[in-house]
């Protein structure tokens, strides 16, 4: 099978570690991905603004990219949801790229959700010992319906202790522009998952979501507070403590 990993703005730009990650995971499951070298951004934050011509023209980039594929697996939650729920609105029907799009559609699936699908999974010899606590991001649980697989990921990992969040449906903030848009009701949002976060007493919030983590960590920053942030794929590509 050939599989394409999207590693998305956030994680290209940003968070490398978070693919380089992934790609480890990957490899361990025996499902080696390629990084197509012209892949952009996916089009979410034109469409989120409002901007469908500029969402399209991005859409239809990345679906000739990934069409070859057997498989697209994406690090970010937002980012398969856009391609996997939304692309097939923003290229209907009579669209050059609409068959494309739907195709690419099918075979995308968020980072966990496709590893928790390979029978390697429940064996990748990962360790991590440490407490930790998990943020759901919207549109993994809401768009995707992922919620149980990284959490069945995290039970193979050695010396993890899971400790749930009190508000594990709450949005952390970020919503791309809205944490621009409405910075003050962003920044609440925000303090009140740090607040839920404390209270666990973890050593690390775990998501799926790089830009949740973004929001999560500049707001620990900002208090001071010393707690580690952890994609997904780095937890189950880890052997160490955390620190």
């Amino acid at each position: 099978m050939r599989i394409a990993l999207f590693a998305t703005c956030v994680v290209d730009q940003v968070l490398p570690e978070i693919g380089l990650a992934a790609l480890t995971v990957l490899d361990r499951i025996g499902c080696s991905a390629e990084f197509p070298q012209d892949q952009t951004c996916c089009g979410q934050p034109f469409y989120n603004a409002g901007h469908r011509g500029e969402a399209a023209r991005l859409a239809r980039a990345t679906v000739k990219i990934l069409d070859a594929f057997d498989a697209v697996v994406v690090p970010s939650g937002s980012c398969a949801a856009m391609i996997r729920v939304h692309y097939a609105d923003l290229l209907p029907a009579g669209d050059p790229s609409h068959d494309a799009a739907r195709s690419v559609a099918a075979k995308t699936f968020e980072f966990s959700e496709f590893v928790s699908r390979q029978p390697q999974a429940a064996d990748l010899d990962a360790a991590c010992s440490a407490r930790l606590t998990m943020h759901d991001g919207c549109h993994s649980l809401r768009e995707l319906g992922v919620r149980d697989q990284p959490r069945r990921l995290l039970g193979n990992v050695e010396g993890c202790e899971l400790v749930e969040l009190d508000d594990r449906q709450q949005c952390c903030g970020f919503g791309g522009s809205f944490s621009v848009s409405f910075d003050r009701i962003s920044a609440d949002m925000g303090n009140a998952k740090v607040d839920a976060i404390v209270a666990t007493g973890a050593e690390a919030l775990v998501s799926c979501d790089p830009s949740c983590l973004l929001q999560i960590k500049g707001i620990l920053d900002r208090r001071g507070l010393e707690i580690e942030i952890l994609h997904l794929a780095q937890v189950l590509a880890s052997d160490r403590h955390v620190s």
